[in-house]
């Protein structure tokens, strides 16, 4: 009646392999019909780009409020008196600027008397422009790492468009050009840093497996001055699953400290100091970051608690380990001291290590404020506030030096300009010395900050920012915008743009501080990590329903959005609550969460989304995934997908895909435009930033004004 045993076990391995079959069809995307767009060069997808981007732009471009709009922005940022941000190496203050006439850039450097006067004198150390004509090359700069303290040779960085893939030259500060000879890697995703001004710390494509399949170096090799890359010694070789291996130095008064490092995944990392030609382990847990060394301690930032011995170390603190602990390779509880412990409201910023201090810059109710510690006859005293930020004034550190005590902080928000600020040790007293000019009248405007109720009764906060008189409205047209991933924080800072372009013409907006950031701690990113992502999503949406609940907007007048992870975060509560939205702005997002690992850098992100190879992680997976979740039937609200051809972190086939699906699916309601070129930055320079600012506005005046 129910047939042989052998007809059994063979239905009973058909089922396996047809249930096998269809996970492995969502991995491989062998029934999906959009996959040939994940082709990024390929002819018929770059047609199918070129189509979209004609209609899109021939929607969004033909009117003069676009025209207006991207003029507006071009302006602002081709500004001449914006305050040039720099970093301080040695005796000069160096800085890299775009503007109308330096379209890809200047670096160049001033000393500090200079550049506290109203128009510095700036000495031009390479011409980026004119680089890339002389050499006929798209170059983007993608940053110079000069060897301290002399700060004169330097591995400068060269992007072909913008990728994530540079190419690494020598440069020599001193005499402004580059090095005969000198340290050069072709163009790679690589890992190089000075150990003296001989020898580097080098990781690259060297061939057959030397990549992670995150596509990052997987071995690290010492590489003399004078000797090709080939001879290059191998020190540590990491293992294919890691995210990369990297080796890097740590600045100090009195040496560099050499580290090499095994980054399993973002969170989690192996640590050795290079010393006397060996690799000793540096015995901290796997999930601390090392943020500096100062006075014989390494400063270690806890993600996790720690226990030694008896003594238990709260996550989210700072502590200093002595470093007594890399010859006795065991920590013991006199080894370790607390520098900063951190509360439910609060969660470390950044780190600065000075000459003679350290500076701990903090969130408090996603508001920062600054800390400094000193070291004395052996112990860290109790962290003193630096009372130098006015009630409602967000700060944080600008620049800093290893070498020196002073260092520059900004003091902004969302209605008031950036202020820069000096600060000199020796006085103990600060000095405004630059201020950034008005970009838009905001006359009549309020910041508040609210909390919403999520879904599992977390209280989530956001800030609403705009005119008073709209927010009284009850349907301002209102932009709401999250990141909610990788423990980034979102701090109150002033948005030139945003401002002139929404603001002014009476548009509200609205920053969300959900789980999954870093404004509360490790803990608040830790709660969304994989298999609790929905929390992040949930109090997005609690958010968005505060907002319609509170009268502030209704759900038509409601938009949304995000990029990178943000764009993920969008494009899921796009799927889950299409009623809740009346436009979604998704930029160079990440959708189908079923093959993300396997494109690109999508491998390195495993430990904040889950392994779709994991049945577990898999199955939650699809449940998020924008690309697998939407369908014929709802009525989705209008959706604008921006991405880049040369974004070589987050494939752009996802938006493509996305595009093309619910087209193919009926709804008309989606525009989709792709730079081509610009990396993850969807933009390579000033002229195309602004271009994207102006698309991405007018889609918001088009649906929701």
């Amino acid at each position: 009646m129910f047939g042989s045993c052998k007809t059994i076990f063979a239905l009973i391995f058909a089922m396996f392999i047809s249930a096998g079959c269809a996970q492995n069809s969502l991995l491989d995307g062998s029934r999906d019909p959009h996959l040939w767009l994940e082709e990024v060069e390929g002819k018929k997808a770059l047609n199918w780009v070129e189509t979209q981007n004609k209609e899109t732009l021939g929607e969004m471009t033909k009117n003069e409020r676009f025209r207006n709009m991207e003029q507006a922005s071009l302006k602002i940022l081709q500004a001449t008196d914006k305050i040039p941000s720099v970093s301080m190496e040695g005796k000069y203050l160096n800085n890299f600027w775009q503007d109308a006439k330096h379209v890809r850039g200047l670096w160049r450097r001033t000393t500090l008397e200079s550049y506290k006067q109203k128009n510095p004198k700036w000495e031009v150390v390479l011409d980026l422009d004119k680089l890339a004509k002389q050499e006929n090359e798209n170059w983007v700069f993608k940053g110079g790492n000069c060897l301290a303290p002399e700060y004169k040779k330097c591995l400068l960085s060269l992007s072909r468009g913008g990728k994530d893939a540079s190419v690494v030259r020598e440069f020599d500060a001193s005499k402004k050009s580059f090095v005969k000879n000198g340290f050069y890697l072709k163009e790679a995703k690589s890992a190089i840093d000075w150990i003296d001004e001989n020898t580097v710390f080098v990781g690259t494509d060297f061939g057959a497996n030397t990549l992670t399949d995150s596509g990052y170096p997987k071995i690290i090799k010492l590489w003399k001055r004078g000797t090709p890359l080939e001879q290059a010694k191998t020190l540590y070789m990491g293992n294919q699953k890691d995210m990369v291996a990297r080796g890097y130095g740590i600045d100090y008064v009195g040496g560099r400290l050499a580290v090499v490092e095994q980054l399993e995944n973002f969170f989690s990392s192996k640590k050795w100091i290079y010393k006397e030609g060996k690799l000793q382990s540096l015995p901290i847990p796997d999930s601390a970051e090392l943020v500096g060394f100062f006075q014989g301690y390494f400063i270690v930032d806890l993600k996790n608690d720690w226990s030694v011995g008896s003594a238990n170390y709260k996550q989210g603190s700072l502590v200093g380990v002595s470093q007594k602990v890399l010859a006795n390779q065991k920590v013991e509880p006199s080894d370790v001291q607390v520098i900063f412990l951190k509360n439910k409201k609060s969660s470390i910023l950044h780190t600065a290590i000075l000459k003679d201090k350290i500076l701990i810059n903090t969130l408090e109710d996603v508001q920062g404020r600054l800390y400094q510690v000193t070291l004395q006859k052996g112990q860290f005293q109790n962290p003193r506030q630096m009372n130098l930020a006015p009630k409602g004034s967000h700060l944080a550190l600008s620049a800093t030096s290893v070498f020196k005590n002073d260092f520059f902080f900004s003091l902004q928000d969302f209605l008031n300009p950036e202020a820069l600020h000096y600060y000199n040790d020796k006085n103990s007293s600060s000095s405004k010395i630059k201020t950034l000019s008005s970009r838009f009248n905001n006359k009549g405007m309020v910041v508040r900050q609210k909390w919403a109720k999520s879904k599992d009764g977390t209280m989530v906060p956001y800030f609403l920012v705009g005119k008073e008189s709209q927010i009284k409205k009850g349907n301002a047209p209102t932009l709401l915008y999250a990141y909610g991933g990788f423990q980034v924080s979102l701090t109150p800072t002033y948005k030139p743009l945003v401002g002139k372009l929404w603001l002014e013409k009476g548009g509200l907006y609205v920053l969300a501080n959900i789980r999954g950031g870093g404004e509360f701690g490790p803990s608040w990113h830790q709660s969304a990590l994989k298999l609790k992502r929905q929390k992040a999503y949930d109090d997005f949406i609690a958010v968005a329903e505060d907002l319609i609940q509170n009268k502030v907007t209704t759900s038509k007048k409601l938009a949304i959005q995000g990029g990178s992870n943000g764009g993920l975060l969008v494009g899921a509560v796009m799927a889950q609550r299409p009623d809740l939205y009346g436009a979604v702005l998704c930029h160079v997002p990440l959708l189908d969460m079923l093959r993300y690992s396997q494109l690109l850098a999508g491998a390195s992100w495993m430990a904040e989304y889950g392994d779709p190879r994991n049945p577990k992680e898999r199955d939650f997976l699809k449940t998020i995934s924008p690309y697998h979740n939407i369908s014929e039937k709802p009525e989705y609200p209008d959706l604008f997908l921006m991405t880049s051809t040369k974004d070589d972190r987050v494939h752009p086939g996802h938006a493509r895909k996305m595009a093309a699906k619910m087209k193919a699916l009926g709804h008309d309601n989606v525009f989709y435009y792709e730079n081509t070129e610009g990396g993850h930055a969807a933009s390579a320079n000033l002229q195309q930033q602004a271009k994207m600012r102006a698309l991405s506005y007018e889609f918001l005046f088009k649906t929701i004004y």
